[in-house]
């Protein structure tokens, strides 16, 4: 009976489209978050929460991304899983202003002079800019390498140290780093993402970074007083 219908749907190409945007998507996070009163913020914190991909055994070895995501362990909530991680630096605010998606293994430290290395543009002329951080990101050559980015580093002590300064910040921020965290696994279904192939999961992280950066925008620009509230918008 095809010829009594002029057109047929074929299969979406919504995939397709949304692959070949991620380069546009990061641009559009990059426009949107310098515009906001946020990305002048002299005070940043990272963490990498986990991005998983999947939970059956059959899954880590027929899927796309095996190679690329890993085993990996949550200390947050003490649970190991199977996926990669999205090493986020934000502002107090939530304003995410840098970011990178790596396998759950990856090295933290590494992965964050990388994402300074490949983009210098959020610690340009920014001398004294301070990150604060967790037990993971230690190490005197990696904090010489972020003195010399104009990157000071406040990190809670490990054992066989002594105190370093800042330590009573550390216990209220680390709740701030959580509260962010849970913005995009709940609100924004960071853990859902969907994607099944590299490109895949990139650009389906990248629509939750651009999310929540939308929204930090707008409700800066119409003064709303929780610039990372997502109410007006979870429906």
């Amino acid at each position: 009976m095809g010829h009594l219908f002029r057109y047929l749907p074929q299969q979406s190409g919504y995939n397709k489209r949304l692959r070949h945007a991620a380069e546009l998507i990061k641009n559009v996070i990059r426009v949107l978050a310098t515009d906001t009163t946020l990305w002048t913020d002299d005070l940043w914190v990272i963490d990498s929460p986990p991005v998983e991909c999947g939970r059956s055994r059959e899954t880590t070895k027929r899927s796309d991304l095996a190679g690329w995501a890993q085993y990996g362990y949550c200390a947050s909530h003490s649970r190991y899983f199977w996926g990669l991680r999205l090493h986020l630096v934000c502002t107090l605010g939530g304003l995410p202003v840098a970011f990178a998606l790596t396998g759950a293994k990856a090295d933290e430290r590494q992965t964050l002079l990388e994402i300074f290395t490949a983009d210098p543009t959020p610690v340009h002329n920014r001398p004294g800019q301070t990150l604060i951080a967790d037990k993971n990101y230690y190490g005197k050559a990696f904090e010489r390498d972020l003195i010399e980015a104009g990157v000071e580093l406040l990190r809670p002590t490990r054992k066989n140290e002594p105190e370093r300064p800042g330590a009573r910040l550390f216990k209220p921020l680390r709740q701030t780093i959580e509260s962010i965290n849970q913005t995009f696994k709940a609100q924004l279904d960071l853990e859902r993402h969907g994607g099944r192939t590299p490109a895949g999961a990139i650009v389906r992280v990248l629509q939750r970074v651009l999310a929540l950066t939308a929204a930090i925008w707008h409700n800066d620009k119409t003064e709303q007083p929780v610039m990372r509230s997502l109410t007006a918008y979870d429906h």
